[in-house]
């Protein structure tokens, strides 16, 4: 069974509506944004006509950067950098996923985020090989890596009511229409012929 890590954000909601997954969980760790990811994955779970549940593990003492609204480590290579996050995301996901019988947990990763190491096809690929060799074997994998997010929103045929629904936000509840989550946001809206 595949399980989505649905954060609410554009890309993961356009993977949940294209691959239509029994499952999605959205982690609350902490970032500022929780709330805002939470009531967005919700509501794109319904559309897709998804399982979802909430899984709530406290990091926000590790953290740093936009997403906590602190200043970002100096070893940071973009203001919204959170220390091994999706290595976090995925052990905790992965965790809640086995006990749903889960055999693959699916990340909505596009093109654009090998920007970050952990957000590239080997760190994926590496993932899932340690995934594997655990107890509970399941799958790691990120089936829109090669793809732009207007790319993904596309093969996926998301309408733009769904679309609507998503919280690309880094530091509120609420689109801040300020940080680099919302500029992406906007930016593939406007790539799409809708802003």
């Amino acid at each position: 069974m595949r399980v989505l890590l649905l954060s609410g954000g554009i890309d993961s909601l356009a993977l949940a509506y294209w691959l239509r997954p029994p499952a999605a969980i959205t982690i609350d760790y902490g970032q500022a944004s929780a709330e805002g990811e939470i009531r967005a994955a919700k509501a794109i779970a319904t559309a897709a006509g998804i399982a979802h549940e909430t899984v709530r593990v406290d990091c926000s003492s590790l953290g740093s950067g936009d997403l906590l609204n602190r200043p970002a480590l100096a070893s940071a290579p973009a203001p919204e950098w959170w220390p091994y996050r999706n290595q976090m995301l995925a052990t905790v996901a992965g965790m809640r996923a086995l006990g749903m019988g889960a055999t693959e947990l699916l990340f909505g990763t596009v093109r654009s985020d090998a920007f970050h190491r952990d957000g590239t096809a080997e760190f994926y690929e590496r993932l899932s090989l340690l995934f594997q060799m655990q107890e509970g074997g399941i799958m790691v994998s990120a089936p829109a890596h090669a793809l732009s997010s207007a790319e993904l929103v596309t093969a996926a045929k998301v309408p733009i009511e769904v679309l609507a629904l998503a919280h690309s936000c880094h530091t509120a509840p609420w689109a801040c229409g300020n940080c680099r989550g919302c500029f992406k946001y906007r930016n593939v809206m406007r790539e799409l012929g809708h802003g």
